[in-house]
């Protein structure tokens, strides 16, 4: 049985229930939850909501724009492009930190396919499920290998700023980063481990810091957090840059299982690549006249 746990924010529990009601998509079961169901979450005093508030004040009192840190002139363009995303508000949402608690959000589960809402699934994911981790706890294709038409080419010095003593003496510039989007996460194994604590604990070091180890965003803190825990898998499970790389090959990414619009040019926004926008429409009942409330274009 195929059971897809969805979680979302108070505002959109209500139409995503709806949703699924009208289109259930049997025999798999869907599980809807907003984060105000978690009691836990909800009552509790949660360390990466009060990071986040503290996040908040910093970026009011932030008045640099672009810091040294995206804005060294001497680094290449696809570095800078890489800070520059991780920038995005998009990157500190609450959504996008609350999966750090997956263990504690799903206790009775030991694995999960994790996916991002910017994504399409083009083939079975089942043999995820037979990858042998090793004992790590995060599955993930890296994003160092420039040669493979997967990938892109970016390193830890592409998100953590290695001018500060705590980055540099802790991490090396030159390893390999990873992605969010899709992960198989080892909840088992998680849970023998203090990966969520030092979350917590390099959220605060940053903000103390003056955001100076690494731009605002959800990666580098996870970079950081699962450093060790790591477990590379074949970047065939996951092809990125559709909504930011416009060169992006429509035959590379029709061969992938997964492909990831992560980046502005979200398919179903205008902005979005013309070439690789029907790998997403294709998918859409444009004749749903709740998709035709939505006024998305076709093509």
């Amino acid at each position: 049985m195929v059971v897809i746990h969805i979680i979302t924010d108070r505002k959109t529990y209500s139409p995503m229930q709806a949703w699924f009601s009208l289109h259930p998509l049997t025999p798999a079961v869907i599980e809807i939850k907003a984060l105000h169901h978690f009691d836990w979450f909800a009552k509790g005093k949660v360390p990466v909501l009060e990071a986040m508030e503290k996040d908040q004040k910093a970026r009011s009192q932030f008045r640099g724009g672009s810091s040294a840190i995206v804005a060294e002139n001497t680094e290449k363009p696809y570095v800078i492009a890489a800070k520059l995303q991780a920038m995005s508000p998009k990157y500190n949402s609450l959504m996008n930190h609350v999966r750090i608690y997956l263990p504690e959000m799903f206790p009775s589960l030991n694995k999960v396919v994790f996916l991002d809402d910017d994504l399409v699934v083009q083939s079975d994911l089942s043999p995820l499920w037979d990858i042998d981790m090793n004992g790590k706890v995060n599955g993930a294709v890296e994003t160092c290998r420039g040669e493979d038409k997967f990938v892109m080419s970016k390193r830890f010095k592409s998100y953590l700023n290695f001018s500060h003593p705590l980055i540099s003496k802790n991490f090396n510039a030159n390893e390999c980063a990873w992605a969010y989007g899709m992960n198989i996460f080892d909840l088992e194994a998680w849970r023998n481990t203090n990966i969520t604590q030092n979350y917590h604990y390099w959220l605060e070091e940053n903000l103390k810091s003056d955001l100076s180890l690494w731009q605002l965003g959800t990666l580098p803190p996870g970079l950081i957090a699962f450093h060790g825990h790591v477990h590379t898998i074949d970047p065939f499970w996951h092809m990125l840059g559709l909504g930011y790389q416009e060169n992006t090959s429509k035959a590379d990414a029709q061969s992938a299982a997964v492909i990831h619009f992560n980046g502005r040019a979200k398919p179903w926004l205008d902005i979005a690549f013309p070439q690789l926008r029907p790998l997403w429409t294709k998918y859409i009942n444009f004749s749903d006249k709740f998709i035709k409330s939505c006024h998305i274009r076709p093509s």
